[in-house]
C-alpha cells in the first residue's frame, strides 16, 4: 500500500470507527445552529398622527371606525374630547395628541360648535384595562409586522409626557413610533 493510499484510507469512513462526537457536530451540538433562532414578527396597527406615524400592538385594537357625532362632557380633562355610541356601548374617545405634545389644545370635535370631522379621521377602540376607549387619528396606515431585531426601546431623552412611546420600529426607510396604549390613556 502507498503512502497515498494509506492518507485515503484513514480520510475515508470505516464500519469500525466511533463517529458519535460527528453526528453531535452536524446536528448543531456546538451551539452555532442554537444561535441562529428564527425571529417571529408582532403584528402593529400603524396610523398617522400629525405628519408622524405611530403604531400599536394589533392585540390591544378591538375595531376601527370612523369618527361619530361625540357627545360633549363639560370640565372633563383636556385630553378627553367626549364620548361616542357605538352599537349601545358608551365610550371615552381621547386625543392623545395632547399627552405627545403634537397639540397644545385640543380640537373641538364635541358639542353644539364641533365641525365635521376630517374625512380620513378614524377611532381606534383600544382594549385597555380599564376597558374599551376610543382613540382619535388622523388616518389609518395599515397593518405593519415587526421583528424584534426591528424595534429598538423608548430612547432615554423620551420622559414626563411622554412615557407612552415604548420604542422605535423601523421598516425600510419608515419610522414607526410604537406607542403603549395602557400608557398613552393614562391620566
Amino acid at each position: 500500500m502507498s503512502r497515498f493510499e494509506a492518507l485515503l484510507d484513514a480520510f475515508f469512513y470505516r464500519p469500525d470507527e466511533d463517529v458519535s462526537g460527528l453526528l453531535d457536530f452536524a446536528a448543531g451540538s456546538d451551539g452555532l445552529a442554537s444561535r441562529v433562532v428564527e425571529e417571529e414578527p408582532t403584528e402593529y396597527l400603524a396610523f398617522r398622527l400629525e405628519a408622524e406615524c405611530y403604531a400599536v400592538p394589533i392585540l390591544t385594537v378591538r375595531e376601527i371606525c370612523k369618527v361619530p357625532l361625540l357627545t360633549e362632557i363639560p370640565r372633563s380633562e383636556p385630553q378627553l374630547l367626549g364620548v361616542m355610541n357605538l352599537r349601545g356601548e358608551l365610550l371615552p374617545v381621547y386625543d392623545i395628541k395632547l399627552r405627545l405634545r403634537l397639540s397644545d389644545v385640543p380640537p373641538l370635535v364635541a358639542g353644539p360648535d364641533a365641525g365635521l370631522p376630517p374625512r380620513a379621521a378614524r377611532i381606534l377602540v383600544l382594549k385597555t384595562d380599564a376597558g374599551p376607549a376610543g382613540v382619535w387619528v388622523d388616518s389609518v396606515a395599515g397593518v405593519v409586522r415587526l421583528k424584534p431585531s426591528m424595534v429598538e426601546l423608548s430612547p432615554a431623552g423620551i420622559r414626563g409626557d411622554r412615557d407612552c412611546v415604548a420604542g422605535l420600529g423601523r421598516k425600510g426607510s419608515q419610522l414607526y413610533i410604537l406607542l403603549d396604549p395602557e400608557q398613552a390613556l393614562a391620566p
